[in-house]
């Protein structure tokens, strides 16, 4: 499987997912704030090769996640962006448990009333998202194994 970053940030992930995989999902690293690291397994929206890129997460209470688009603050979306978009049916690791979510991006609404809290539990998201002009996409990762409820695209989430 190939990583979806380059250069210097393809052997950080590689670092990561490996650390991540011999420690039963665990990541030691201060920038994580705390948060849990899950892997998403994306397919290229061009390319269709599929990627595995670790992100942070923010568990919610109806068993769903949120990720952000962070790219550290980069002018430019991340990759695995426009992966989910494209084929938002995906794998996710988390922990030693792997399952198939439904990546749906926020709309305006339901990332504002999600955002703050996000920004509360990783005060470097708000810091990243202060450097970039563009507003940085969260989505929505809802577990396909039991998913209930409403599931339609921007629906809010507790923060």
């Amino acid at each position: 499987m190939a990583n979806s970053a380059t250069g210097e940030a393809r052997d950080f992930n590689t670092q990561i997912i490996e650390e991540f995989r011999a420690n039963q999902g665990r990541v030691d690293a201060e920038f994580l704030e705390g948060l849990p690291v899950i892997l998403i397994h994306h397919i290229g929206a061009t390319s269709r090769t599929e990627r595995v890129t670790p992100l942070a997460c923010y568990p919610q209470p109806d068993g769903s996640f949120a990720i952000a688009a962070a790219n550290g603050g980069s002018p430019a979306h991340p990759a695995w962006y426009f992966n989910l978009k494209a084929h938002p049916s995906i794998t996710v690791e988390l922990g030693t448990e792997a399952f198939t979510v439904l990546a749906e991006e926020l709309d305006d609404g339901a990332r504002a009333a999600l955002w703050a809290s996000m920004v509360a539990r990783a005060p470097s998201l708000g810091v990243a998202q202060a450097k970039t002009a563009r507003q940085m996409p969260v989505f929505r990762l809802i577990r396909q194994d039991f998913a209930t409820g409403d599931t339609a695209a921007g629906g809010a989430l507790d923060g």
